[in-house]
């Protein structure tokens, strides 16, 4: 038996981002759990805000932010971002997180992030409550800590990359295949 629900955001678990935004000299971040990819080329991904948030006009100002991913080890600076405003302090201070300079956007990316993706905005979209930012892929900072020296792999598994899920965050779990495994052929 199913439950009925009112209609509501229950598209979980959802990555736990950290967007960075502003520019070399005055950034901030912000956490955002609703984020995703749209399109791979050009490469695109999109961002939820509300505008009453402190990091929404900075965003839309300038038009370009950072969405860096997180890990287990990066849960209480990410929580803390989320919940504390720009407004009121300096999150990179407050968290302990470090700052890593832009390349394809002025704005830093977070220097414990295994993977920081520049974007620039595209457009944005009032939806209501929240305001989607559709975003083009500039340029992705991928940590050398997860490459693998043999091969040139980057092995993002390894980061421990944290999820969020309808109030609460997740480390990542194990591996239950690859793309297109349910009908690989065995090989005899």
């Amino acid at each position: 038996m199913k439950h009925v629900w009112r209609p509501g955001n229950q598209l979980y678990p959802a990555p736990a981002v950290l967007v960075s935004c502003g520019d070399a000299l005055r950034s901030n971040l912000i956490t955002v759990a609703w984020t995703g990819n749209i399109c791979s080329d050009p490469a695109m991904l999109s961002i939820s805000v509300r505008p009453e948030r402190y990091s929404y006009d900075i965003i839309k100002r300038n038009m370009q932010f950072t969405a860096n991913l997180t890990t287990s080890a990066m849960a209480r600076a990410t929580d803390l971002c989320g919940v504390r405003s720009g407004r009121d302090c300096d999150k990179w201070q407050l968290s302990g997180l470090h700052p890593y300079p832009g390349v394809a956007v002025e704005c830093p990316a977070v220097d414990e992030s295994p993977l920081s993706i520049e974007c620039a905005v595209k457009s944005i979209i009032e939806l209501g409550t929240h305001h989607l930012f559709i975003a083009e892929v500039l340029n992705v900072l991928a940590d050398d800590r997860y490459m693998d020296a043999k091969t040139g792999k980057f092995e993002l598994e390894k980061a421990g990359l944290m999820s969020y899920s309808h109030g609460a965050y997740f480390a990542q779990g194990n591996k239950l295949g690859t793309f297109g495994f349910s009908v690989k052929k065995n090989k005899k």
